[in-house]
């Protein structure tokens, strides 16, 4: 059963974004996997760019969305640099631990 466009307010969608922020500050703060802090950044990301949405949505403007897409790419461009920084480390240390990495000494 879909939901009417008309019934779902942006302030449920901020709401939900903010939740989703909250998980990905959470999980980017408590994880010690180097993959999964990654993730938690992109869950981050992700209720940026439905902030974004929401109030283009609300104020019928697009440039939310044009927006969006730029945060988009800026995420295609941090995944792509942070996972050739972790395949560096990896090779190196042979652990994907963050604590067990020290200041990239060698």
């Amino acid at each position: 059963m879909s939901v009417p466009a008309m019934s779902l307010a942006p302030e449920h969608v901020v709401l939900f974004a903010l939740a989703l922020f909250a998980v990905g500050a959470a999980g980017a703060l408590l994880r010690r996997n180097a993959i999964q802090v990654l993730m938690c950044i992109e869950l981050m990301l992700n209720a940026a760019n439905l902030n974004l949405v929401a109030f283009a949505w609300a104020r019928s403007e697009t440039a939310g969305q044009v927006f969006a897409v730029f945060v988009i790419c800026v995420a295609a461009a941090e995944v792509a640099v942070g996972l050739a920084i972790l395949i560096t480390v990896v090779r190196n240390r042979e652990s994907i631990r963050l604590d067990e990495i020290h200041l990239l000494r060698w």
